[in-house]
Order: C-alpha cells, then sequence, then structure tokens
C-alpha cells in the first residue's frame, strides 16, 4: 500500500419509510403477489473515510459512538471472533484490503432511530472500501453484498428496501417479485415532502430485528392475522406508489394512516405508550397522520401535516418531549470522493 495513495469518503443518506415495510424480508414477498415498499431518503447523512497509513496496521474507529479498536494486520482482525465497530470489521474482512488505514464512521441519525442508519452506513462503508481496494461494484451488487453482511452481523434477516434510498435518494418504489428487486423513481418536488412531513426522535432506542423477526416468524407459521394484516399492507403499499405519483396527499395520509394501524396490531412491542402519546399529541394539533419508522418499538415517529400545521405540530411535540430530526428529503443518494 502506497502511504500517498488518496482518502476515500463516502456519504449515503437514512430513510423513512411510508409503506410496505417487513414485506422485503424474505421470503415474506413471495406470498403476496404485487408486494412493493415505498420510502424518501432524508437529509440525514452517514459517512465512512478511509486514510491509508503506513504500516499494516488497520484502526477502526465511529466518531458518533466513540466504538473503536485496533489490529496489527488484516489477519489479525480475522481471526478476531468479536468486533466493537461490527459494520467496519466485517466489511474488511470481506473486501481484504492491502496495507495499513484507518476507517472512520458517523452517522447523524440517532441510535435506534428506524430510519436505516445501520443500512445506510453498510452502503457508505461498502463503497468506501470498494474505491479504496480498485473494486468495481455496482449498484445493486453493492446492494446484495450490504444487505447480506449486515445479516451477518445482526444475526436476523435483513430486508431490502433499506439501501435503495441510501445508493439512489429521492422517493423509491422497490418492487419486490419472484424474478427481482427493482427500483423505481416516484416523481416528488423536494419541497413539497419537506413542506408535509415531519419526523421527531422519541428518545427510545428499539431493536428492530428483534420486532421484525417476533413478525416474520408469526407470517411463516401461518398466522392468520399478520398474513392478512400483511396482505392489506401490500395493497396500502400500492395505493401509495399511486397517490405520490399524482401528488394525493388526503389520499396518502389515509393510506399512511390505515398503514400504521395494520401495523401496530402485528405485535404489542411495535407500539410504546409514549409513541401513542406523541401519535395523539400530533394529531391533537393539525398531524394528519403518523407512523413509526422501522420495526418500531421506539425510535422515530413520522408525522404528515397540513403545510400550515406544521410549526405548530412541531412546537407541541417539542414540548411533549420528543427531538426533532431534518425531514427534508435528500435528492442524491451515494456519494464517492
Amino acid at each position: 500500500m502506497q502511504t500517498n495513495q488518496p482518502a476515500v469518503m463516502a456519504q449515503a443518506p437514512c430513510r423513512a419509510d411510508l409503506a410496505g415495510g417487513t414485506l422485503d424480508l424474505w421470503p415474506l414477498y413471495l406470498f403476496h403477489p404485487g408486494a412493493l415498499t415505498v420510502n424518501f431518503a432524508l437529509t440525514i447523512l452517514t459517512t465512512c473515510r478511509i486514510l491509508p497509513r503506513r504500516g499494516r496496521a488497520i484502526h477502526l474507529r465511529s466518531l458518533d459512538t466513540g466504538a473503536e479498536e485496533r489490529f496489527a494486520n488484516i489477519q489479525e482482525l480475522c481471526r478476531a471472533s468479536s468486533y466493537r465497530h461490527p459494520i467496519g470489521a466485517y466489511l474488511v474482512r470481506y473486501f481484504q484490503p492491502d496495507g495499513g488505514f484507518v476507517l472512520e464512521t458517523r452517522s447523524q441519525s440517532p441510535a435506534g432511530a428506524g430510519i436505516s442508519g445501520s443500512s445506510a452506513l453498510m452502503i457508505a462503508t461498502t463503497a468506501a472500501l470498494a474505491r479504496f481496494t480498485g473494486r468495481k461494484l455496482g449498484r445493486e451488487p453493492m446492494r446484495v453484498l450490504a444487505q447480506n453482511v449486515e445479516a451477518q452481523i445482526i444475526k436476523v434477516p435483513t430486508g431490502c428496501q433499506d439501501y435503495y434510498p441510501a445508493l439512489y435518494g429521492g422517493v423509491s418504489c422497490v418492487y419486490l417479485s419472484p424474478e427481482r428487486v427493482q427500483r423505481e423513481a416516484i416523481a416528488v418536488p423536494p419541497d413539497e415532502m419537506g413542506k408535509r412531513f415531519l419526523l421527531v426522535y422519541s428518545g427510545a432506542p428499539r431493536k428492530s430485528g428483534i420486532n421484525n423477526w417476533e413478525v416474520f416468524c408469526r407470517h411463516i407459521a401461518g398466522d392468520r392475522k399478520v398474513v392478512r394484516n400483511f396482505e392489506s399492507i401490500s395493497q396500502i403499499a400500492q395505493h401509495m406508489r399511486k397517490a405520490l405519483a399524482v401528488a394525493d396527499w388526503s389520499e396518502t395520509a389515509r393510506l399512511l394512516r390505515e398503514e400504521w394501524q395494520l401495523r401496530r396490531s402485528n405485535y404489542q412491542g411495535i407500539s410504546t405508550p409514549y409513541i401513542e402519546k406523541l401519535v395523539r399529541v400530533g394529531a391533537n394539533n393539525g398531524s394528519v397522520a403518523a407512523k413509526v419508522c422501522g420495526a418500531g418499538g421506539g425510535g422515530c415517529v413520522l408525522f404528515m401535516v397540513e403545510p400550515e400545521a406544521k410549526d405548530r405540530v412541531k412546537n407541541a411535540l417539542a414540548k411533549a418531549g420528543a427531538t426533532i430530526l431534518d425531514c427534508k428529503m435528500a435528492t442524491k443518494g451515494l456519494r464517492v470522493s
């Protein structure tokens, strides 16, 4: 490794999911023909930077969590049985870079927020290491690799939808069929998304893999209520795509409300008393719909509002103790420099 090799930096945005989540876990979508998910990228970013260093030592560091570890060389890293920075370590283990370097990551997403901070960081780190090692990866192979390695880390199935906002930005419809997983952009003006959506952090991290795993197992076991709910969620997601494409905001709000009612009834851990309180506060102050992001159990809640009511809803939720996050739409996805 030449020490004059340039540093590499990659950034990828987080996302807010609108409809069809959990169906993107294989093989659930195979049981619901026409299944798709709808989400949009946020200007809440994850970053991976790699700086070459003389020698063979590898230094992994998370600037937001403080997790840090050093290895004398790639062989020592591969022999380790556990990691303090698993995203960096697992991907370094896959790419096998030559020589020494520092790998730094940062995420603007709060811990356990449910806005796919870990998946976005998987994409950023995968892209940075691919560039650093001279590997040419297309977007779909990058998505498959990042998804599979994340499953190795969290040890439960991972869905595919979270990686597409990180790769592409904008509003995404992810089609889920026996033939392929395919992303379609939905043309929605970024300022409309910014005016009509509000994202808050409840301050209660959750383990999304556990909630998703519970629901996944119930579906696979044939729980009639869960299967029926997901068939309805699949239909809602299909209608959501159409509503967004023609900017039918009242229909979008109705679908968002229905999706949340079905989702929260799948498993008692998906909602919490504090989340229910925030949803009530939002509704009492002018929000027209709300749902938990990701698998629930805490984290972020996405509110849909009429533009003229946004400040009123925001102030009421802040007074109720929620942390207001940036909810602008990221128009660009992965960037590597």
